[in-house]
């Protein structure tokens, strides 16, 4: 049955995994993503659904793990932290080319290198550019509540499926660890082979039986098929930024500035909004769901009625790229944010609006047009 529980993200996350019919999940430990294994270790999935659980003995062999499982056509998933992400890539690229099912929660923890334990979102060119070799991508969903940590892995799940393509959860140690309300759902069972022939065809290694084998491989040695298997991935990114968009717009009908934020930062940018407008300053957010796709259109639009950009993020500035490019030098765009593990605050955010967007952005914005003309 339903249920309404206090839970941190990372246990909510994983019992959402549960509760949704997730066939195996392979992991490995390391904070602050570790409470996710742990939670599914005690909760005794084997006997709730079957579902299997298995710490690996890496996280390059816990992806593997997911490959193989996915070839099957089992909902298979993994989880780590930036680190243990960036061991992952291999195995994600691999994922993408052989077009299987698949998701991956990355709960972010600030870097470069083994860094530190605390919160970042320093890997969004990882997450959004591809991240591993290839010309791929990984549909992104960005949680900015518990809630949302439950809820996305049923929506990640049916988005794999339904492009049989990697997707990735992003979330960061700040959304992972925080406790919050959450509403979990009924359980759901897991698929049998003849559900998920009869929902999203006989393309699973599922045992020859009266067809073709299936062949799941990433490998097209002959250039003219790979060059097709390129461009039909190409088709189904396309296919999702036409379909499966998803961004919230908050208080941007009469805005005159706009912060673009997603995740935790979007959290704490939402305080910063009634700040400033308790100072007269009309602000308003737009909050990526998706990071991939990303709302170009909407922030291209945005564009013709606000004064200037603010990309608030959890690490020296990658998502203003996408805003900059987004917004085709109508307005300027700057970036604020804290690094290291060090959370922003709404005051120090609302400072930087008036600091960087406010005051200076107007003439930096004539300068930045004026060179990129000559």
């Amino acid at each position: 049955m339903s249920e309404l529980k206090l839970m941190k993200g990372n246990e909510a996350l994983a019992e959402a995994a549960i509760r949704v019919g997730v066939d195996a999940y392979f992991g490995y430990p390391i904070t602050p993503q570790t409470e996710i294994i742990e939670y599914l270790m005690s909760e005794r999935p084997e006997i709730r659904t079957g579902m299997v659980v298995l710490q690996a003995e890496s996280e390059v062999a816990a992806i593997n793990m997911v490959y193989g499982a996915a070839s099957t056509g089992k909902k298979a998933m993994t989880s780590s932290s930036s680190p243990g992400i960036s061991l992952k890539l291999e195995g994600i690229s691999y994922l993408a080319g052989a077009e299987l099912p698949a998701v991956i929660v990355n709960v972010v923890r600030a870097g470069p290198g083994l860094g530190t334990i605390q919160p970042a979102q320093s890997d969004y060119f990882q997450s959004v550019k591809g991240g591993g070799h290839g010309d791929y991508k990984l549909y992104v969903l960005a949680p900015a509540s518990v809630q949302e940590m439950a809820d996305f892995v049923e929506d990640a799940f049916d988005i794999a499926f339904k492009y049989r393509a990697p997707v990735l959860i992003l979330s960061d140690g700040l959304i992972g660890q925080m406790m919050e309300k959450v509403f979990l759902k009924e359980q759901k069972q897991r698929m049998t082979n003849e559900e998920l022939i009869e929902k999203y065809g006989d393309w699973a290694v599922t045992g020859k039986k009266g067809r073709e084998r299936n062949i799941i491989t990433s490998l097209d040695l002959q250039s003219e098929k790979l060059e097709a298997r390129v461009h039909r991935l190409q088709k189904k990114y396309e296919q999702m930024e036409k379909e499966d968009l998803r961004f919230e717009k908050i208080d941007c009908d009469d805005a005159e500035y706009l912060i673009v934020a997603y995740g935790s930062s979007a959290r704490i940018s939402q305080k910063a909004i009634e700040l400033a407008r308790a100072k007269g300053i009309k602000v308003g957010l737009l909050r990526p769901i998706t990071l991939f796709p990303f709302p170009k259109q909407a922030l291209f639009e945005l564009a013709d009625q606000v004064k200037g950009i603010l990309s608030v993020e959890l690490s020296t500035g990658q998502m203003v790229e996408d805003v900059r490019l987004s917004v085709e030098h109508k307005v300027p765009v700057e970036h604020f944010g804290r690094t290291g593990g060090i959370i922003h605050t709404p005051e120090e955010i609302l400072e930087a609006l008036e600091q960087k967007i406010i005051t200076n952005g107007s003439s930096r914005h004539h300068k930045t047009r004026e060179s990129s003309i000559l």
